[in-house]
């Protein structure tokens, strides 16, 4: 070819590549290539051959959206002629992407119908403007037909690998999909499946924001979801990369970023599947990441039974907006709580047959620490070395608190880290100033949680001080000073506050103290006159310490059970060789134990174990550490060196 061989690729190589991105070339005098691209991106089409620099472009590794469709169907995509226009349209929103990539990304999501290659039916120029304008309009933009900048930037978009609109739906459905399906049962299981393999988000703050993301649903329609740790559920959880067996892989961070499925027969129905390549975050302090609760929430109302929507403002539209707020707070828009009344009906607020919810709600995390993951060494005390500030049961596990930082104890009596975490990251609400608590409990009447310090007391809703706190303890009926130890007792259904050798009884539901008190002397026989703090266990007794010991009753009785004082340190924190103080159970709080010795430690599925006696009930075994933690536990603040998911 005269005047511009040295362009055209000459190989049977460089000729089925062009043939692969550009499509069959027309018959020799036969019609110009198709213009029908061109006039979707409202530009004139080149003139000019290829250049051997484009081509040395295509044969590069390209990332975009997967497709099952032949590149060779698609016989209206623009042609490029010169490397002029091809840089031209690289350098003004990639050529890639608004050509080859733009009619697979409207196949893929429903907005233009593949083409047939057994038929040779091919996609024409009025349908892809016609695909260009539907995307625009459900996308909320000007239905130009014209592939424009901004057109492009909502493609760019994160969002959703399930389409938009079902395969073959006619003009006039194309603002809302077909109806879905529904679960035909009330009580919904779930499970995570598999984690984030690369996260700062743990096990346990993934497990709490997917409760959170379905509590979502279940406040306004009539389910009810409960987690189980078999190996079946109705709603599977799964955090995976690329392609993971199913017709929606995932293509590296950004673009789809998770998928579910719509609740039916088949093996994966009400699944859901998010992205591993994505950087999931929670209460991020920056706009990095992808928020996880709010792609949980999308995902699971596909998992109920909703398709995407066009609405602005819906949790259901398909591209990621963002965090959507505290999941504690989180209310649904009501173009989502329309639809899901429409397929379940409105949830009662009481309904006559349904039974009390026993389970208490995990605690939420604390926003990530961005400037540090590790704590200064020298403040941080030995759990095997000291004694408490005060001792709880909260959501039914243990807290033992020291200083600014506290430890934590599963409901089977596993110590979740070796490290404490620290208070005030944890509970919102308390002075940053704040050097230590003198008590905390539970109330039993509502579970709110109360810490007391000096003259004053805060009231905590799950992680969060609420409104009016701090108050004065005279609001208890108790004088200045404050209290040194405080729970609340199942046996007598009233909550007990000690300040050196006094105590008091009081009423949580007349909020008053009972008559008779201050009394002098705890009421149960062999329990010191004086206490850092008690608590309420699980197995309905009560525990009393102080020092480096405690003091068992059991629910009922009226003395210490036989054996005790026990070291706190041996029974409760995983340490070995504690030795107890030599108080007597009236005498002043003995010297601290010497430090325990702790055994060799161990990475095992993220947590660091400890390998070293205990007197726990069950062994520390990896399954006893996948299970252990049923509170949620803030992901910022990651000490140990296995990157476990605590505090």
């Amino acid at each position: 070819m005269a005047g511009g061989s040295q362009d055209v690729p000459r190989s049977t190589g460089q000729r089925l590549l062009v043939r692969r991105w550009l499509g069959a070339p027309p018959p020799a005098g036969g019609p110009a290539p198709s213009r029908a691209f061109w006039k979707v991106q409202g530009r004139p089409p080149p003139a000019q051959p290829v250049a051997l620099e484009t081509v040395s472009l295509w044969r590069r590794r390209r990332v975009g959206l997967q497709t099952g469709n032949s590149p060779e169907g698609l016989s209206d995509l623009p042609r490029l002629h010169s490397k002029e226009v091809a840089e031209q349209h690289l350098n003004a929103g990639s050529w890639l992407e608004s050509g080859l990539l733009t009619a697979e990304w409207l196949s893929r999501f429903g907005y233009l119908s593949p083409p047939n290659l057994a038929t040779g039916q091919l996609q024409t120029q009025e349908e892809l403007s016609k695909a260009v304008a539907a995307m625009q309009r459900f996308g909320g933009l000007e239905a130009t037909g014209v592939l424009d900048e901004a057109t492009l930037a909502l493609m760019r978009t994160p969002r959703c690998s399930l389409p938009d609109l079902p395969a073959g739906a006619p003009a006039r459905r194309r603002r809302q999909a077909a109806a879905p399906a529904k679960w035909n049962k009330r009580n919904l299981s779930w499970r995570v499946r598999t984690f984030p393999r690369d996260s700062p988000l743990g096990r346990d703050t993934v497990r709490a924001l997917m409760h959170y993301a379905l509590k979502v649903w279940s406040d306004i329609a009539p389910l009810d979801f409960h987690e189980v740790a078999g190996s079946t559920a109705d709603i599977q959880i799964d955090f995976s990369k690329a392609d993971h067996a199913d017709r929606y892989p995932f293509d590296g961070p950004g673009g789809t970023v998770a998928h579910a499925f719509l609740p039916g027969d088949r093996p994966t129905a009400g699944d859901a599947h998010f992205d591993d390549d994505e950087a999931w975050t929670f209460r991020s302090a920056d706009a990095h990441g992808m928020d996880l609760f709010a792609v949980a929430v999308h995902e699971f109302g596909h998992a109920i039974g909703l398709s995407h929507v066009a609405a602005p403002h819906s949790i259901m539209r398909p591209y990621y907006q963002g965090p959507v707020g505290d999941p504690l707070h989180y209310r649904l828009p009501y173009e989502d709580r329309v639809r899901v009344w429409q397929l379940y009906g409105v949830r009662e607020s009481v309904s006559p047959t349904a039974q009390p919810d026993t389970e208490e709600p995990p605690l939420l995390p604390e926003p990530p620490n961005n400037r540090s993951s590790t704590l200064p060494r020298k403040d941080v005390p030995h759990r095997c070395s000291t004694h408490f500030d005060a001792v709880a049961q909260i959501r039914g596990e243990a807290f033992f608190f020291k200083g600014k930082y506290f430890w934590r104890l599963t409901r089977d009596r596993h110590l979740v880290s070796l490290q404490p975490a620290q208070v005030h990251r944890f509970w919102r609400g308390l002075p940053l100033h704040l050097d230590s608590v003198d008590a905390v409990y539970e109330r039993t009447s509502d579970h709110k949680i109360i810490f007391f310090k000096g003259d004053r007391y805060w009231v905590f809703k799950d992680n969060n001080a609420e409104e009016g706190s701090p108050r004065p303890v005279s609001d208890f009926g108790l004088p200045p000073g404050g209290v040194d130890a405080a729970f609340s007792w199942a046996h007598s259904d009233k909550t007990y506050f000690f300040k050196d050798q006094l105590y008091w009884r009081y009423d949580e539901h007349t909020r008053r103290m009972d008559p008779g008190h201050p009394a002098r002397s705890p009421p149960w026989t062999g329990v010191p006159s004086t206490l850092d703090d008690a608590m309420r266990w699980s197995d309905g007794a009560a525990y009393f310490f102080r020092g480096n010991e405690y003091w068992k009753v059991l629910d009922g009785e009226g003395a210490v059970a036989p054996g005790f004082p026990r070291p706190t340190a041996q029974d409760w924190l995983v340490c070995r060789d504690a030795q107890p103080s030599s108080e007597g159970a009236d005498g002043a709080a003995g010297a601290h134990a010497r430090p325990g010795q702790r055994g060799q430690s161990r990475a095992e599925d993220g947590y660091q174990v400890c390998s070293c006696s205990s007197l726990a009930p069950h062994p520390l075994g990896a399954s006893g550490w996948l299970l252990a933690a049923m509170l949620l536990l803030p992901p910022s603040v990651l000490w140990t060196a296995a990157g476990a998911p605590l505090l």
